[in-house]
C-alpha cells in the first residue's frame, strides 16, 4: 500500500475522553443519559454494531438498553417497542438498527420516533430541520466522515475550507441516514458535489463519476465495489461500508468494506481501513448525540446550532 491509513480509532480514543467528561459532569447534575436500540432480525453487520455501542455506553456511563425482536417479528411489534421507548424518561435518544426484515418498514419506524429522541435524524421532522442546516443532531456516520476528513486535511497541512471549495466530491449510497445527510455536509462545506446509487451503477453511469472524484466517499453496502480502476491517483476515500463475509470452509465471519482497500490504496493518497476507520468515530458520535439529547431533555445548554449551515457540533 503507498496511501495513508487514517486512523479512526486514534480520533475515537480522543473524542471518547472529552464525552465522559461529560457524562461525569451530567451526573454530577442529577443527569444520567440512556441510549436504547431496537434491534429486529438476525443481521450479523447490526448485532455487531450493537455490542460495540453496548460496550461504550457501559464505558461512558450512560444508561443502555437493547430492545431484541425475532427476524419474523411483526411491524405492529416493532411500533410498540418505539412508542414504549418514546415514553421511557430514562431514553434519551433512540437507535433504530438497520438492516430491518422485509416486513418491517423503515419509514414507518422513523415516523414513530419522538423527534427529540431521534438522535440519527431520520423522523420527517428531524430530516427537514437537518436540510434546512438547522439540525438537533447530526447523524453519527455522516457527522464522523467529515470529522475525520476536516481532522486528516488539517494535520496534512492544508486548510479544510479551501480544500472542499476546489474539490469534486462523490457520494455513493443515498440512505436517509447515511448517503443524503453526507451530501448535505458536503455542500455547506462548498465542494462539487455528485451522487449516486444503484440507479447510477445499472445505468453504468457509477464509475464515470468515481473516477473523477477528488475525495470519494461510499456507503453503498457492496462489499469491495471500488476497485482502483475506478478512482484517480490522489483520492482521498473513505469507505462506510460493513458487509459481513463469511469465510469456507471455516465460516469465520469478517466485516469488509465497500472499497477494495489493498487495491484501491494503490492509487489513493489516503484511505480508511474496514474496521478501523469511520466506524470507531461513529460510535462515539451516536453517543454523543444522546448525551445532548439528555441535555435537550432538561434544558441544560442545548438549543440548534447558533452558527449558519451544518457545522459539526464540539463533542466537548
Amino acid at each position: 500500500m503507498s496511501a495513508v491509513l487514517i486512523d479512526g480509532r486514534m480520533y475515537a480514543a480522543e473524542l471518547s475522553a472529552s464525552l465522559a467528561d461529560e457524562v461525569e459532569e451530567l451526573a454530577a447534575a442529577g443527569v444520567r443519559p440512556g441510549l436504547a436500540t431496537v434491534l429486529v432480525g438476525d443481521s450479523y453487520p447490526a448485532h455487531a454494531y450493537e455490542r460495540r455501542v453496548r460496550r461504550l455506553a457501559q464505558k461512558v456511563g450512560c444508561h443502555y438498553v437493547c430492545e431484541a425482536l425475532p427476524d419474523d417479528a411483526a411491524e405492529a411489534d416493532a411500533l410498540a417497542v418505539v412508542g414504549k421507548l418514546g415514553a421511557d424518561p430514562r431514553i434519551s435518544g433512540v437507535l433504530i438498527l438497520r438492516p430491518l426484515p422485509p416486513q418491517v418498514s423503515e419509514a414507518s419506524l422513523y415516523r414513530a420516533l419522538d423527534p427529540i429522541k431521534d438522535i440519527e435524524s431520520v423522523h420527517p421532522i428531524s430530516a427537514g430541520l437537518l436540510a434546512l442546516g438547522r439540525p438537533r443532531y447530526v447523524p453519527s456516520t455522516p457527522a464522523s466522515v467529515f470529522h475525520l476528513l476536516d481532522r486528516y486535511l488539517t494535520e496534512s497541512g492544508r486548510d479544510p475550507a479551501q480544500t472542499y471549495a476546489q474539490s469534486n466530491l462523490v457520494v455513493v449510497g443515498r440512505s436517509a441516514n447515511v448517503g443524503k445527510p453526507a451530501l448535505m455536509l458536503a455542500m455547506e462545506r462548498g465542494a462539487t458535489v455528485v451522487s449516486c446509487d444503484e440507479h447510477s451503477h445499472g445505468a453504468g453511469l457509477l464509475f464515470e463519476h468515481t473516477v473523477r472524484a477528488d475525495i470519494l466517499v461510499v456507503a453503498a453496502g457492496v462489499p469491495g465495489l471500488i476497485r482502483v480502476e475506478h478512482v484517480k491517483h490522489g483520492v482521498i476515500a473513505v469507505d462506510v461500508g460493513i458487509n459481513a463475509i463469511r469465510d469456507s470452509p471455516a465460516g469465520k465471519v469478517h466485516l469488509v468494506g465497500d472499497i477494495d482497500t489493498a487495491d484501491v490504496a494503490r492509487r489513493a493518497e489516503a484511505i480508511t481501513p474496514v474496521p478501523g476507520g469511520v466506524g470507531p468515530i461513529t460510535d462515539v458520535w451516536l453517543l454523543h448525540n444522546t448525551v445532548s439529547a439528555a441535555r435537550l431533555a432538561q434544558g441544560i445548554g442545548a438549543s440548534f446550532p447558533a452558527t449558519e449551515g451544518l457545522q459539526l457540533p464540539a463533542i466537548c
